[in-house]
């Protein structure tokens, strides 16, 4: 079971597993204070799309896009994540204050299959 989280949101047990899946570390925010398990920067957008996207809900479908083609050219980093999730309840963990536009929202629908 896959689901996704803010990182600055307090930890839960019903967490599971905390991958963080950003390629910088959140800010302001302890290692101790994240409690996170495992970071998988190697998913994350690549830093130039992240800078193009800026999470701009203008750029959203094409960010999307654009996401979803790294994410598959990346296939193999990603089979540790979905080898976890199918062994345990992980939250995919992102640092974005904007929580409808953000790559954890494609990861999550990229690795559930959908479109």
């Amino acid at each position: 079971m896959l689901k996704i989280k803010r990182v600055y949101e307090p930890a839960a047990k019903a967490d599971g597993t905390r991958v963080l899946i950003d390629r910088l570390w959140p800010r302001g925010l302890s290692k101790r204070a994240a409690r996170v398990d495992v970071w998988m920067k190697e998913i994350a957008p690549s830093p130039a799309l992240r800078k193009w996207f800026g999470h701009d809900p203008a750029k959203w479908s094409e960010f999307r896009r654009r996401y979803r083609r790294e994410l598959a050219k990346n296939a193999a980093a990603l089979e540790p994540l979905r080898r976890l999730a199918a062994r345990r309840r992980t939250t995919l963990i992102y640092a974005a204050r904007e929580e409808r536009y953000n790559d954890a929202v494609v990861l999550l629908e990229y690795l559930a299959g959908g479109k």
